[in-house]
């Protein structure tokens, strides 16, 4: 597949090929490619979808290692449980995913989140292990209720959208305005955030009961006494307006966390993975070759 990339350059990239995994409770859909060297395992945010990897995805295949992104329970092709929306089981969701893959020692992965991916990976290195180093693309430090006393309040402010009316054209339509910076495959990717519905209409693939447990795990549940439990290299990837010069979220995590760097994105988009894949997949693949020596 020849890709356009956001050094705008055109190189062959692997194609990925979506599988699905059997684990207790539902069938979790990934898309994937095979290679010889670590696994990357790649996981999405909220109400997002596995395909936001894909341009990701492919550098990191064509460079020689597996690489496997997931739709998380409820979103995308995986199946739709009825509970279990909260970061703690997500991250066992995950822990499980590794087991059934038999990826250990040397083929120990290297996982990436983004958004709320961030801290269902951090979740999973700080509890679960397995993990050769963990990356947190703009995530991993979020707790809503640093910014809302109470949950009514963040939900106010956090409810998605509805999209209620809205047929698959009409969605394509609107967001052909969307994220115009973005490369193609990126922009593609959003739209599968989005299912089909017998009567021709749209809806997001997560429901909204299911986004706002998500959302209340967020609230809920502080990311900052898991820091020091995580033993695994870690790299930071925070989209920023600047880089910050007194203290934020981001910049406790890289003193809490025991082996930690950082790389700052000034002026990315939150979705900075699907936005400079090019630039995600460089840092990744540093961050492998550390753990690699």
């Amino acid at each position: 597949m020849t890709e356009q990339s956001d050094g705008a350059a055109t190189r062959e990239l692997p194609p990925l090929v979506d599988a699905d995994v059997a684990l207790a409770g539902f069938r979790m859909a990934v898309r994937e490619a095979p290679g010889p060297l670590r696994p990357f395992l790649l996981v999405h945010g909220l109400s997002a979808n596995a395909r936001l990897w894909d341009g990701v995805a492919r550098r990191l295949a064509a460079a020689g290692h597996e690489v496997v992104a997931v739709d998380q329970r409820g979103h995308g092709l995986s199946e739709e449980p009825a509970s279990g929306y909260d970061t703690a089981t997500a991250a066992s969701d995950l822990a499980e995913l590794i087991a059934v893959r038999g990826w250990t020692g040397d083929r120990a992965p290297v996982v990436a989140g983004q958004s709320w991916g961030g801290n269902v990976a951090l979740t999973l290195a700080a509890v679960h292990g397995s993990v050769a180093a963990v990356a947190l693309v703009d995530g991993g430090w979020i707790h809503l209720a640093d910014r809302f006393p109470t949950f009514d309040e963040c939900w106010a402010q956090l409810e998605p959208p509805v999209f209620a009316g809205w047929t698959r054209a009409e969605l394509e339509e609107r967001a052909a305005g969307w994220n115009s910076d973005w490369p193609a495959e990126g922009r593609a990717a959003m739209l599968a955030n989005f299912a089909d519905l017998p009567d021709g209409m749209v809806r997001p693939h997560l429901s909204r009961e299911h986004h706002r447990s998500i959302v209340h795990s967020l609230w809920l549940d502080d990311p900052r006494p898991l820091y020091a439990r995580v033993t695994a290299p870690a790299l930071l990837m925070p989209a920023v307006d600047e880089v910050p010069t007194s203290s934020t979220p981001v910049t406790v995590a890289l003193e809490l966390l025991p082996d930690a760097d950082v790389r700052w994105y000034v002026g990315a988009h939150h979705d900075l993975h699907a936005q400079l894949p090019d630039r995600c997949a460089a840092d990744l693949l540093d961050l492998a070759a550390r753990v690699d020596g």
